[in-house]
């Protein structure tokens, strides 16, 4: 396994922490006046999703995994597992669901980024992009004239989540929405 120092971290980098694999998100390189340097680190689980607040020494070395990160397209759901297909081979794989996080915002066709372990070529992961596409296929109607600040109602999404909207969303728009956090962004204008 390669190594690094507390030098060479930095977000997205991943490494094996007490025989876990974990991808930084945050770190802060930390001097005091008084004793040696160190590195505060905020990582989440790839694996077990965990997230783990970890400090290290100046100069300590980590083990690090090399990761790739492949376009696939999804295909379908049989509900045990996501069948995708590569953007460029066309070999098509299957990933377990829960090693996916979002599933309800992603539909047939979209495409997600696939992380592969690249010493084993395990799939360690899926994830969607930060903002779909979505047609609203159920809602209730806007009433006219209803223009309460910040008031909103469930809508279904074509992917079968379900967010909550403003007032004037009707069925069959089209809505962008932040697959992190599973909140409505904007109508998209087609």
């Amino acid at each position: 396994m390669p190594k690094i120092t507390t030098a060479d971290i930095k977000n997205g980098v991943t490494i094996i922490q007490d025989g876990n694999i974990y991808q930084i998100i945050e770190f802060l390189h930390v001097k005091p006046g008084k004793g040696g340097a160190f590195v505060r680190t905020k990582m989440k689980g790839v694996v077990n999703g965990k997230t783990l607040d970890k400090t290290y020494r100046s100069g300590e070395s980590l083990e690090t995994v090399r990761v790739e990160r492949h376009q696939y397209q999804f295909l379908y759901n049989d509900g045990e597992m996501l069948h995708f297909m590569h953007q460029e081979s066309y070999e098509q794989i299957m990933i377990s669901v829960n090693k996916m996080d979002k599933t309800e915002y992603m539909k047939e066709g979209e495409i997600v980024t696939v992380v592969i372990n690249a010493d084993d070529n395990t799939i360690l992961f899926a994830e969607l992009p930060d903002h779909v596409n979505l047609t609203v296929t159920q809602t209730d109607p806007g009433i006219r004239g209803d223009t309460a600040n910040n008031a909103v109602k469930p809508a279904t999404l074509e992917s079968g989540g379900t967010i909550n909207v403003p007032l004037f969303i009707n069925e069959g728009d089209v809505l962008r929405v932040d697959t992190r956090s599973g909140s409505y962004i904007e109508r998209v204008k087609q």
